[in-house]
């Protein structure tokens, strides 16, 4: 398939955004994903999905490593939680074909607007508190049929998972929004891998276009990482805050509008 210049250029640079994005909070594929079908029109859906699949894994992961060596994560948290996300975001991509999107949204939608509810409301919630208590057993238990639902929805659907798993580690496990970024960073790009191996064994990636919009979605993610960083709580509520307006409004448009 023939493609010019300049929409190589155009998705380069979107999938640079959306690397940043994707770093920053999550929810850089609501750019990636329809810049890559109207530069292409005549690209099969799940052959732009599984592309930016493939994106999303290698600026995820790269995220990934530069959060946990600034913010740290533990290795008996990566020993519980990977295994779980990787298995279950398959089971959830395996079964997408079965599930009409049509129900998944006002679902998703309500799910946003009352966690953005949430931390609008309580601004003392993800704040880094000296003295502030461990996570409980349930938590940590709790913690873990997180990973395991959010895993299957990724695979299933997608929207939301980075924000959600965010604020999940950060009610559950009694932590910072940066300190839930940093693990979250790992479980997603697990659970990007899960999906996309599905993606893989059913021949839908374009390995050209995925690996070539793949580097520059880790520039963007590497710069993304390292705002995050300085930016710190603020800056990750804030994100979240804008990114739980726009991705309801999204999904609101393709629900209700299209």
């Amino acid at each position: 398939m023939a493609v010019s210049i300049s929409l190589w250029a155009l998705m380069l640079a979107g999938s640079a955004v959306a690397g940043w994005i994707d770093a920053l909070i999550g929810g850089g594929g609501l750019v990636l994903i329809p810049l890559i079908m109207s530069a292409m029109p005549q690209l099969a859906p799940a052959v732009a999905l599984a592309s930016n699949k493939l994106a999303a894994v290698c600026g995820t992961a790269s995220a990934a490593v530069s959060l946990t060596r600034n913010v740290g994560v533990s290795r008996q948290q990566l020993i519980k939680y990977v295994p779980i996300a990787l298995i279950c975001s398959g089971i959830g991509a395996a079964a997408a074909s079965a599930i009409n999107s049509d129900y998944m949204r006002p679902i998703v939608i309500v799910l946003l607007l009352a966690s953005g509810t949430f931390v609008a409301l309580k601004p003392s919630f993800g704040k880094e508190i000296e003295g502030a208590r461990k996570a409980s057993k349930k938590g940590r238990v709790l913690a873990l049929v997180l990973v395991g639902v959010v895993g299957a929805y990724d695979g299933l659907f997608g929207p939301g998972t980075g924000m959600f798993l965010i604020m999940g580690f950060t009610a559950l496990l009694s932590q910072s929004f940066l300190k839930s970024a940093a693990l979250a960073k790992v479980v997603n790009t697990c659970t990007n891998i899960g999906g996309l191996i599905v993606f893989a064994l059913a021949g839908h990636i374009w390995w050209t276009l995925g690996l070539t919009l793949a580097v520059a979605n880790v520039i963007g993610a590497q710069i993304g990482a390292r705002t995050v960083v300085k930016g710190g709580t603020r800056l990750i509520r804030f994100a979240l805050l804008t990114m739980v307006i726009v991705m309801s409004c999204y999904l609101g448009y393709q629900q209700w509008l299209m």
